[in-house]
């Protein structure tokens, strides 16, 4: 990239690499830092990290919205089997936090703090309870630095994604991780959903071959949401779409494409491309509303990832338009090729289907579909049913999968690097799409540490 260009994308991109706005020379030797940081900065030292069993871990919740609500509930199994307790209970609004103690009295444990009102409620929380862990269901832009606060106190901590949307920020919350000796989870669902670890499970018995191209997404029309001055506390997430252009959220879609190609375990990130379409759908939207408004983000975001071991990635992302919800979850190999919503399987060499152009039938597929599922479905299948309103169960195979792990002393099925590497995609393609597709390298968050091969976290069946 050529000085020129190069400071273009600084001015433009001040906003999510955490810079001051003038593209001189300090911030670009500053940008220069940020996208090739030293492997000395990052020593990898938290692959396999785990620490002494916590028999019931003290657990602490900052946001209790829409989704810290959701959270909370699929802690039952956990506090009613006294594998959790729950302590503190935080949000801006005083009705929140009561409507989230309300729920808690309904299950066999004492009434949790309460902490409301204040911008700087969370932090007094911490302090004054020391939680083992704590679970971040807040505004993007309070990820980061929640979780690197929370970690300087002794805290473990599961942040809801993205986990950082600037890429200063992401180093910040390895490092601190590192130093700190911490978890630092991103609380990835779709890593949990049962089509992903049915998907997962048949890539490492084989059953793919060697893997070449994937693809996945975040198709969901949010309008009306991003419109609704209520649902979103002062229409925080819609203004990323007044102001930035990229891929806003990242990781529902690569988190499982990741685990399926063993990103971080033998492969990694090496670069990307990354275009927006022109923005219609939105401001049409608003303009529907009486809501007249200038919309940055395209409507729909397509990033192309390609790593070291030479597979390819694609990313989409689109908010704004009247598609039904897709993650794609499309995944290719050279024995098989699986494509979601709706989920369909091709195996090479299957009979009547040598050499392609057919999905296996509905009896085929329900065939792979029993012989592959993932034991963790099968030995959690009462708690799943009863915990359906965590997007079918996904949300209650996370949280116990978490706060086991935190039982046990071991480590977990995802660390702070996963959550790093799949949020720092969103400021890479805003650079790219600010560059006209400029082809962007990706920083390798790990130290070098991603050429180890290791075995999936998910696939352990002990936990």
């Amino acid at each position: 990239m050529n000085r020129k260009k190069f400071l273009r994308l600084v001015s433009s991109s001040a906003l999510f690499l955490g810079l001051p706005g003038v593209p001189g020379k300090e911030s670009l030797v500053r940008t220069q830092e940020i996208l090739h940081f030293s492997k000395g900065s990052a020593k990898g030292s938290l692959f396999d990290f785990s620490t002494e069993p916590i028999d019931l871990p003290r657990v602490a919740f900052i946001g209790m919205g829409n989704r810290g609500q959701v959270l909370l509930r699929m802690m039952e199994w956990m506090v009613s089997n006294k594998k959790a307790q729950i302590i503190g209970l935080c949000d801006l609004k005083q009705q929140k936090v009561e409507e989230a103690q309300a729920y808690l009295k309904t299950l066999p444990q004492d009434s949790a703090r309460e902490y409301f009102g204040k911008e700087s409620e969370w932090e007094t929380m911490l302090k004054e309870l020391q939680p083992d862990l704590v679970v971040i269901s807040t505004p993007w832009e309070d990820h980061a630095h929640m979780s690197c606060f929370a970690m300087e106190l002794g805290c473990h901590v599961a942040c809801e994604v993205p986990i950082a949307y600037t890429l200063e920020d992401c180093w910040r919350i390895i490092e601190t991780a590192e130093r700190t000796r911490k978890h630092c989870i991103m609380l990835e669902n779709c890593c949990y959903n049962e089509e992903e670890l049915w998907v997962l499970n048949m890539v490492k018995q084989g059953v793919f071959g060697d893997l070449n191209h994937a693809e996945g997404a975040y198709i969901h029309d949010l309008r009306a949401l991003l419109l609704d001055n209520k649902y979103y506390e002062n229409q925080w997430r819609l203004q990323h779409h007044l102001n930035r252009d990229g891929n806003f959220y990242t990781t529902h879609g690569l988190g499982p494409i990741s685990n399926y190609m063993d990103i971080g375990r033998g492969d990694n990130y090496d670069y990307l491309v990354s275009m927006s379409s022109k923005e219609m759908a939105l401001s049409k939207a608003a303009k529907g509303k009486n809501i007249p408004m200038e919309v940055r983000c395209g409507d729909m975001n397509t990033t192309l990832i390609k790593t070291k071991e030479g597979k390819s990635i694609m990313l989409q992302f689109d908010v704004h338009t009247g598609r039904p919800y897709s993650r794609i979850n499309l995944l290719s190999g050279t024995k098989a090729v699986h494509q979601g919503y709706p989920s369909r399987l091709y195996i090479e060499g299957q009979e009547l289907q040598a050499w392609g152009h057919q999905w296996l039938n509905e009896e085929q597929y329900q065939a792979y579909k029993e012989a592959y599922k993932h034991p963790l479905w099968s030995s959690l299948h009462k708690e799943i049913t009863h915990n359906k309103m965590g997007h079918g169960g996904m949300d209650f195979v996370m949280m116990y999968r978490l706060i086991a792990c935190l039982n046990r002393g071991l480590p977990l099925d995802m660390n702070v690097y996963d959550g790093v590497m799949w949020s720092a995609i969103t400021p890479l393609s805003e650079l790219s799409v600010t560059g006209g597709a400029e082809k962007i390298e990706i920083p390798d968050f790990t130290g070098g540490e991603w050429k180890t091969k290791r075995e999936c976290e998910f696939m352990r069946i002990d936990v």
